[in-house]
This record gives C-alpha cells, sequence and structure tokens, in this order.
C-alpha cells in the first residue's frame, strides 16, 4: 500500500459494484462484542470520576485524563492497525490488541496512582480499540457497501447494549466493592472475548496490500483525505462523536455537582442516550436499502442539530432537572444512530482495496474530536449544563458542514 495504489484519476466514490466481497462471514455476535468491547470499557469509569478524584486525592481535571487520554489512546492506535491489518490480516491483529487490552486491564485495577490508572487506561484504549477498527474492515471485506451500511446498523444496534449497561455495572460495582472492581469486570469481559476470537473468528481479508512503511502510509492518509467525499464522510462521524463526549464530560458534573445526584442516577439515566442509538441505527438498518445512505445521512443529521439546538436552549432558559437535561442527547443519540453506519460505510467503500486503511482514519478522527470535546466541555461547564449544551450544538454544526461537503462532492 503506497501513494501509487491511490491513482488520482480514479472515482473518488466507487460504485457499490466495485466494491462486492465475498469473503467469508464473521459472526454477527462476536462483531459485536469486539466492536462493543472499547466503548464498555470508556464508560464503564465515567460515573465514578467524581470520587475517584477524591479517592486519588488529584483534582478533577486530573483524573478526567482517564477519559480524555483513554480516547487519545484509541485514535492514535487506529491509524495503525488499519494499515496494519490491510497487510498483516484482521485476526493477527485483533489478538494482539485483546491481549494488550487485558494486561491494561490488570494494570488499573492494581493501580496505587492517578498516574499509573491513566496510563493503565491508554493500554486499555490502545488494546481495546483493535474490535472497533478491524471490526469495520471485516464487515466491508465481507459485503458491499450498501449492505455493510446494514450490517454496520444491526452491528452497532446491537453493541448499544455495551454502553447502556457498563455505566450502570460501573456505578454499582463502585458502590459496593470499590472503582477497582470496575477495571476487574473488564478483564472477565476480555478473557473469554480472546479466547472465542482465537477459536471462531475467520480471516476476511483475501488480498493483502504491501506493508506501507511510514511514508507510505502517511502518503495513503493524505490521498484518502485528497477525496472531498472523505473528508466529508469523516466530519458528520467526528463532529456528530464530539457531540456524546462533550456530554459524557460535562455531565457527571451537572448530575453529580450540580443537581446533586448519586452516580447511580447517571448511570440510569444513560440508558435513555443508550435507548436512543439503539432506535436510531435500527432504523437505519431498517430503511438504509430502500433510501439510500445520503437521504439516510440528511435524516440523521438533522436530528443530530435539533437535539444540540435543544440541548443549549433548555438551560438556558431554566435550571435543568434530570430528565430535561438527558433528553436532548436522547434526541442526538437517536440522529447519530441513524447517521454513524452509513457515514462509515461510505467513507470505508471510498478506496475498498484500503478498508482497514480508511477505517482506521475515520476511526482516530473520530476519537481525537471526542478527545478535545472531553478537555473543552470539562474546562467550561459549571453545572449549569450550558456549557455541554453549546459544545453539543457546535458538534452538530460542524457535522452539517460535512453533509454539506459530500452533496457537494456527489456523495
Amino acid at each position: 500500500m503506497n501513494p501509487r495504489d491511490l491513482p488520482d484519476g480514479e472515482s473518488p466514490l466507487a460504485p457499490p459494484q466495485a466494491a462486492t466481497a465475498a469473503g467469508p462471514k464473521p459472526s454477527t455476535l462476536l462483531l459485536v462484542a469486539m466492536t462493543g468491547l472499547g466503548p464498555f470499557t470508556m464508560q464503564i469509569l465515567i460515573p465514578s470520576l467524581p470520587m475517584l478524584a477524591t479517592a486519588l486525592a488529584v483534582p478533577y481535571a486530573t483524573i478526567q485524563l482517564t477519559l480524555t487520554l483513554y480516547l487519545v489512546g484509541v485514535a492514535l492506535a487506529q491509524l495503525v492497525y488499519g494499515p496494519l491489518s490491510d497487510r498483516y490480516g484482521r485476526k493477527p491483529l485483533l489478538l494482539g490488541g485483546l491481549v494488550l487490552y487485558l494486561a491494561g486491564s490488570v494494570a488499573a485495577a492494581l493501580a496505587p496512582t492517578a498516574g499509573w490508572l491513566i496510563a493503565a487506561r491508554i493500554a486499555q484504549a490502545v488494546g481495546g480499540c483493535a474490535g472497533l477498527v478491524l471490526g469495520r474492515a471485516m464487515i466491508r471485506d465481507s459485503y458491499p457497501r450498501e449492505r455493510a451500511a446494514v450490517v454496520l446498523g444491526y452491528v452497532s444496534t446491537a453493541m448499544a447494549v455495551a454502553p447502556m449497561l457498563s455505566p450502570i455495572i460501573g456505578s454499582l460495582l463502585h458502590q459496593y466493592l470499590g472503582w477497582r472492581a470496575t477495571m476487574l469486570a473488564c478483564l472477565l469481559f476480555g478473557l473469554p472475548l480472546l479466547l472465542a476470537v482465537r477459536a471462531r473468528l475467520p480471516e476476511t481479508l483475501t488480498r493483502p496490500a504491501p506493508l506501507p512503511g511510514l511514508g507510505g502510509m502517511l502518503g495513503a492518509y493524505i490521498q484518502l483525505l485528497r477525496i472531498p467525499a472523505f473528508r466529508g464522510y469523516c466530519a458528520i462521524t467526528a463532529c456528530a462523536t464530539s457531540m456524546f463526549f462533550s456530554f459524557a464530560a460535562g455531565g457527571p458534573m451537572v448530575v453529580v455537582q450540580g443537581l446533586g445526584h448519586v452516580p447511580t442516577s447517571y448511570a440510569l439515566a444513560m440508558m435513555l442516550v443508550s435507548l436512543g442509538w439503539s432506535s436510531g441505527t435500527f432504523t437505519a438498518a431498517r430503511l438504509v436499502s430502500r433510501l439510500g445512505t445520503a437521504r439516510m445521512l440528511r435524516i440523521g443529521t438533522l436530528v443530530t442539530t435539533a437535539g444540540g439546538l435543544v440541548a443549549l436552549a433548555l438551560p438556558l432558559l431554566a435550571t435543568p432537572t434530570l430528565l430535561s437535561f438527558f433528553l436532548p442527547m436522547v434526541l442526538v443519540a437517536l440522529g447519530n444512530g441513524m447517521t454513524q453506519p452509513s457515514a462509515i460505510a461510505a467513507a470505508v467503500s471510498v478506496r475498498p482495496m484500503l478498508a482497514g486503511t480508511a477505517s482506521g482514519l475515520i476511526g482516530a478522527l473520530q476519537m481525537g474530536a471526542g478527545a478535545l470535546a472531553t478537555v473543552l466541555a470539562g474546562v467550561t461547564e459549571g453545572g449549569a449544563g450550558i456549557a455541554t449544551g453549546a459544545w453539543m450544538l457546535a458538534g452538530a454544526l460542524g457535522a452539517q458542514l460535512g453533509l454539506l461537503l459530500v452533496r457537494r462532492a456527489g456523495g
């Protein structure tokens, strides 16, 4: 894989017929588990952040790095997993990532200081994100573009169970056994997954690409980013993702410190967000074949923008309640669920021979935008929900700009 694999004269939007794959079909259950491991691990600690800062005697901004640097680790690792998986296959990289994830989980459970915990969380992130990026690539290996969007929609619908349950599991474990038990729970989920992947997951890469080297990797990324439609799909996914992480960073402060609720209340309310996401992805999976990815993107982005507007308007008009704070995010999650599968499937179909590289790049940009959003929301949120709503609206407007770029490119 090098820049010559991406001729300038090639059409930036490959037709679906050219992308049809006939490789082995991975188990949907395994795809759900390996894709959901990273989000599960990320969110299991979020309800505990305000108390964790007290327990480890550090400022809230410091302990929030367990989320921000987790996202940075996910972003950077995806840039490596994608190209390497295009050369060596999806399964070997996935197995290596899961081993690193288990090591990071053990280190996090034993962490004596905040610095140790942050480093262990980075290891968890780098290892756990293998399933996220490689799951997308495996779906793209096995299905043409429109069908890939359908499969991604179903996987995302089922995957919503992980972020729905992980905050509840984390808050209950923290309440009764302490925060270290949340990291041991990650170990208990990750080990069976490693064994199942090793025994049951087929290799879906049928035509390995040459190892690019650093220059080739950068060249391939640059070539992808030179395609206007790809840039638009990346902007849609990254900006829409930033809305969730703005909420994830500001939410615990608003709910626990601003409104005086316990972490379990936050975790239970997050179930509404997961239900919104799963409803959106299920809708996308059912309708994308009929409406097409372009119309699905327009509808989903419109819903997301409406959620961003409401998220800012409500706290400006009145003091938030638990319900009024979460309902706009439910609307955002619904729109995101309708948008993300189609945008991702379209992005990794721009250059089918570089599906892994494209998946890694779009995932890195998503997590990079998420990391930036956690910093911005964490620094500016004072507990009233206004700053969180403002950053959510900013993400929605960015997604609208990405959609405009896609439409101008004919996507």
